[in-house]
Formats: structure tokens, C-alpha cells, sequence
């Protein structure tokens, strides 16, 4: 049976200077991109969206505005990875230095192109940032040859 996975992303920024919370991530998918996490069971996407962020961050937020989704499909297992994502200028508490995740700070937008993103985080940026796409969809497997150096090298749609 196909497995189904359900995560959230939610871009976080402060309406006064602009910045975003970032997150360095190590444990997995290592680099900057916004912090985020899995769904739980039971648990509606919006709820684990806040939850995610306090613990990773130490912020409480609110007033989250969906602004799209990744879907990425697997062509060969049948496997589903949805990221939904947020943004909210919403928020309260003090910015945690760092969590088992990784640092955590505050960060330009202009800063992130001269960051180590993680994976994909460049894919999904367009739909944060932009006001045009609100889904993104990639069909792969772990034998497709990607070349990582070229634009869009999933060959991600985005509508």
C-alpha cells in the first residue's frame, strides 16, 4: 500500500523590518529553508502548522494564510509527500537560538540567495513569495539521474 505523508512549511515574517524566520537545518533535508514538520494523526494541517513553529522556533503564531502546496508523487512506489504552505506576520514569544532541528534566526529574503538552501527549498520559494502559483507537482522515483545544478531540476510543474 502506497504511503500517504503530510507536512507544513510556514514562512514567518516580522511586518515591521521584513525579515523571515529561517531554520539551519541538520538532522535532514540539511540547509536554510522555513521551518516546519509533520502532521500528526488526527491533527488538521493548520493545527500542526502552529505547533511545528512554536516547538521549532519558540514563536506562537497565528492568523496563518495557506498559500499553496507541494506534491510530490512517487511514479514508481505510488508514495504521496504533500508540504503545505503558510505564511503569517502573526506572531508572539521570543525566537529560540537553535532546537535539535537546528539554529534558528532572523533572516532578509535577499539574504536567502546567498544562503546554502536545503533541498528543494528554491523550488518552493515561488509559492511563498509570488501571487501567481498555489500548487507545485513533481512525479519521480530514487532512479531518475538529476542534475542538481540546472533550474528546476525535478522538472517541478507549478500552477
Amino acid at each position: 500500500m502506497p504511503n500517504l505523508e503530510i507536512t507544513n512549511m510556514v514562512m514567518v515574517q516580522d511586518p515591521v523590518t521584513g525579515q523571515v524566520v529561517v531554520q539551519k537545518r541538520v538532522k535532514n533535508w540539511c540547509g536554510i529553508a522555513f521551518p516546519g514538520g509533520h502532521a500528526e494523526p488526527g491533527e488538521s494541517i493548520y493545527d500542526s502548522a502552529v505547533r511545528e513553529i512554536k516547538e521549532e522556533t519558540g514563536l506562537d503564531i497565528q492568523n496563518l494564510t495557506p498559500c499553496g502546496f507541494m506534491y510530490w508523487f512517487n511514479n514508481k512506489t505510488q508514495d504521496k509527500y504533500f508540504t503545505y504552505f503558510y505564511k503569517t506576520t502573526d506572531f508572539s514569544g521570543s525566537l529560540l537560538a537553535s532546537t535539535a532541528e537546528g539554529e534558528v534566526f532572523w533572516a532578509s529574503l535577499d539574504d536567502l540567495q546567498t544562503m546554502q538552501l536545503a533541498p528543494n527549498f528554491p523550488d518552493y520559494l515561488p509559492i511563498f513569495l509570488g501571487d501567481h502559483y498555489t500548487e507545485a507537482y513533481c512525479s519521480w522515483n530514487e532512479d531518475m539521474n538529476v542534475d542538481e545544478t540546472q533550474p528546476n531540476p525535478w522538472g517541478i510543474v507549478y500552477r
